[in-house]
């Protein structure tokens, strides 16, 4: 009998069905972005970690190759019609991809900074308190949205018509929605103060200039419009307005006016700025507008909701004395506790699966967090744990899970909670893929893949597979520096001043008093959710000369790469203008110089409806973007195409002496170079650089701004363990040059290096915001040793100092 229709008994390991033959994943040819030819077998149900400096393909061969082909596969199982309401995603550059299950993937994406957004709305949690709270709330308020602080209670009514046999009649209906947007804030939780000065100078008149809103020029149709309403005089000063003039100016609500014949809308420059600027994430406007917002806009607790966001009827409707805003603003642990307190049969699968979820927060350490915090103030780490709150408790199985750096953010403390966390997914039988550079997790991986050798054009290529005792003796970048460990400095430097935070309350900080020093690097640390965040960006007074590098991604397009992202290009122009006596709008590709065929974009797409689009070189340019005609004008006998074929190190010997000198280029490139980005081509598109690229291309742009403090939030983020002495080189330079620079971070090297540490805990949340221990890196270990002086960084970085290769 064939061992294909054998009994069940009778099956040998010898005869395995063909069902479960099926354990590995495979790649054959991978080709996205860098990676060369890329072939590689990824075991099923294991945990795999893929390791190599930043930059060197890891995203592409995880995130572009595997998990993409999976979300592909799952699209396409859909009817046509619904495939057109979804992204269309193109097939991976690969030969051969096989083996392959549903992908979750867990990137390092920040959620959206949505004002309305909070950690309650993002996990389903504050949907099932308001089920909750419509079921058992005192009094009974009606549906859930009577709880929801993005539903305004509405009323109406009006005469309808009903025809009843032969016989139309009009029937009055009125109708309401009772909904628990609290209406002075519109469910925002604050309101703002616009702080007049800032919007005009009284002294001047509109003809001259008194509105400082940015592109609120006289010389264009503002001026047209504002001379034109008839409401005031543009030629006498704002000061002097009266009572009505100031106010149609500043308040007036949208009028239909005629200006030289033509119909056009005027509107007061309050609401008009409201609408267009002050109702936008403060994070996606321009630098310039950010500024303006920020110097004319306070922000204060809504005083009718006390920053609840909820209407007095929600606020009051209790279950055992709870309201909802009550449910919302409690720690996440606090909560999970009340909810399991409740004993009500009518709605125990709801309570069952909120203190799920609940609990859930509490296993993955964010716990101390509350469901009413905006998704805007987490930080990367925070976000990214968010994100798998909802992974936690599946009963799904054979699932692949993609988790890019899920230790970003995390304090050595709560990396070996998240490494547990890991195996629980692997042990249920899914196959888990992490991107990662912390050794503390590269050492529990069962397999591990080493890309490299390097970054960009030099990397994409396999280095290593095997074990991880097999990659310490591979000697590959990753084997080499797995055990390294950074020694503390026998010197530190003295400082030359202080700032003084006094009393900082942001968030859970306890009436907070620390002394930063000037002069030196200084390292703030603690658990995550200590409130280091909120001492650094939340506290720092308003006059010190600080410039800020957050978490937050940088934007661009597909025509965006570093030599317009960093203002390179500029520059680069003006000297292939001048040399060549034309127009410096020539050389770009997003203006006069672009290739007529593909609009300067280099390949043209094809739509192809619910399908992937296709993307060709355009046959016209070759790719290179430009005009034929432009690219016979040469700068020391290179066109601009193959100017921003260049890598960083490469342009920065090019620009630095003969025809094509301009030191403002080499300024740029200098400091691209000092941040580790050397082999970076100029035109590379933006949309494919690593996190870690990422990050060092905002403090490359950050390092131009002369402050004199230079506050990084995580700065070796998606850095490789090589790539961190290369930082805090830098960081070392930027000291030396009398600058002062913080840094909240967790990588103990970092640590280890710095001058002077503020440790901020002892815990998360209610249990943190305090400083524990202030002084220099050598102290700290030296009282971890001692029950009094014992912190959980002491102890970690005790514990990291002392170990051995």
């Amino acid at each position: 009998m064939p061992a294909s229709h054998a009994p069940a008994s009778e099956v040998t390991a010898a005869d395995t069905p063909p069902a479960d033959s099926h354990d590995l994943i495979r790649v054959q040819g991978a080709r996205v972005n860098n990676l060369k030819d890329v072939s590689v077998e990824l075991p099923k149900r294991r945990l795999t970690v893929f390791t190599g400096v930043s930059g060197s393909g890891k995203s592409s061969l995880v995130f572009g190759t595997v998990a993409a082909e999976s979300q592909r596969l799952i699209n396409e199982t859909y009817s046509a019609f619904v495939q057109g309401f979804m992204p269309t995603l193109g097939r991976p550059d690969v030969d051969v991809l096989d083996g392959i299950t549903t992908a979750i993937i867990v990137d390092q994406e920040r959620i959206g900074a949505n004002p309305r957004s909070t950690v309650g709305t993002i996990t389903d949690a504050n949907a099932m308190l308001r089920i909750l709270f419509s079921r058992l709330g005192d009094p009974h308020l009606g549906s859930p949205n009577a709880y929801s602080f993005n539903v305004p209670t509405v009323s109406g009514g009006g005469a309808i018509k009903v025809q009843r046999g032969t016989e139309v009649k009009a029937v009055k209906r009125t109708f309401s929605q009772l909904g628990g947007m609290c209406p002075r804030c519109e469910g925002m939780g604050n309101v703002s103060d616009i702080d007049l000065t800032e919007i005009y100078d009284a002294d001047k008149s509109l003809a001259d200039g008194a509105l400082k809103v940015p592109g609120y020029s006289m010389d264009g149709w503002y001026g047209r419009i504002f001379g034109g309403s008839g409401y005031f005089d543009m030629d006498k000063p704002v000061g002097r307005y009266t009572e009505r003039e100031l106010n149609d100016l500043l308040y007036r609500e949208p009028t239909k006016i005629k200006v030289e014949g033509i119909n056009l809308t005027y509107e007061g420059v309050i609401p008009k700025i409201t609408k267009s600027m002050l109702s936008k994430d403060i994070d996606s406007v321009q630098p310039h507008i950010r500024a303006f917002i920020e110097r004319a806009v306070t922000s204060t607790a809504c005083p009718d909701c006390d920053g609840t966001r909820l209407a007095e009827h929600a606020r009051k409707s209790t279950v055992h004395g709870v309201s909802i805003a009550d449910a919302c603003r409690m720690q996440i642990s606090d909560l999970a506790t009340w909810i399991r307190s409740l004993d009500e049969p009518t709605v125990a699968p709801l309570l069952s699966k909120l203190g799920a979820a609940l609990d859930s927060f509490v296993e993955i350490g964010l716990g101390y967090l509350s469901l009413e915090r905006p998704t805007g103030t987490l930080s990367g780490g925070e976000a990214q744990r968010t994100k798998m709150v909802r992974h936690l408790g599946s009963a799904l199985t054979d699932i692949t899970y993609v988790f890019d750096e899920p230790t970003v953010g995390l304090h050595p403390h709560d990396i070996a909670r998240m490494n547990d966390l890991l195996l629980r997914l692997r042990d249920k039988g899914n196959t888990v893929l992490v991107v990662e550079h912390k050794p503390e997790t590269i050492v529990i991986a069962d397999h591990v893949v080493d890309l490299g050798p390097r970054a960009g054009s030099l990397g994409g290529e396999i280095c290593f597979e095997g074990t991880v005792s097999g990659l310490t003796e591979s000697g590959t970048l990753t084997g080499q520096h797995l055990h390294d460990r950074a020694a503390l400095k026998d010197t530190v430097r003295k400082p030359k001043g202080h700032i003084e935070i006094r009393d900082a309350t942001t968030n859970n900080l306890q009436h907070v008093d620390v002394d930063l020093p000037l002069g030196v690097l200084t390292v703030i640390t603690g658990v995550a959710g200590s409130g280091k965040s909120s001492l650094i960006h939340g506290s720092m007074p308003s006059g010190a000369d600080v410039v800020s590098i957050d978490q937050t991604a940088i934007r661009g397009s597909r025509r965006s790469n570093p030599a317009t992202y960093t203002g390179l290009l500029d520059p680069i122009r003006k000297t292939f203008a001048k040399i060549n006596g034309v127009k410096p709008a020539l050389f770009s590709a997003n203006s006069e110089g672009a290739c007529p065929n593909c609009k300067g974009a280099g390949v043209i797409y094809t739509d192809l409806a619910t399908m992937a689009g296709v993307a060709t070189p355009c046959d016209v340019c070759e790719g290179k973007r430009f005009d034929a005609a432009v690219l016979e004008y040469h700068v020391a006998g290179r066109d601009i195409s193959e100017v921003l074929s260049m890598s960083v190190d490469a342009a920065l010997d090019y620009f630095r002496e003969g025809e094509a000198r301009t030191p403002a280029a080499q300024k740029i490139l200098q400091r691209m170079s000092d941040v580790g980005l050397g082999y970076l081509t100029l035109g590379q598109p933006l949309t494919t650089l690593s996190g870690g690229e990422r990050q060092r291309i905002k403090l490359a742009i950050a390092m131009v701004e002369k402050a004199g403090v230079y506050v990084l939030d995580e700065p070796t983020t998606g850095l490789h363990l090589a790539d961190v002495e290369q930082l805090l080189g830098l960081l070392d330079r930027l000291v030396d040059a009398g600058r002062s620079v913080i840094v909240i971070e967790h990588h103990q090297a970092v640590m280890a290096h710095a001058d002077w540490i503020v440790d901020i805990g002892p815990g998360a949340g209610q249990d943190g915001g305090r400083v524990v221990f202030e002084g220099t890196p050598r102290t700290l270990v030296e009282t971890a040793s001692t029950p009094a002086g014992s912190t959980l960084t002491g102890e970690h970085l005790a514990r990291y100092v002392g170990a051995t290769p």
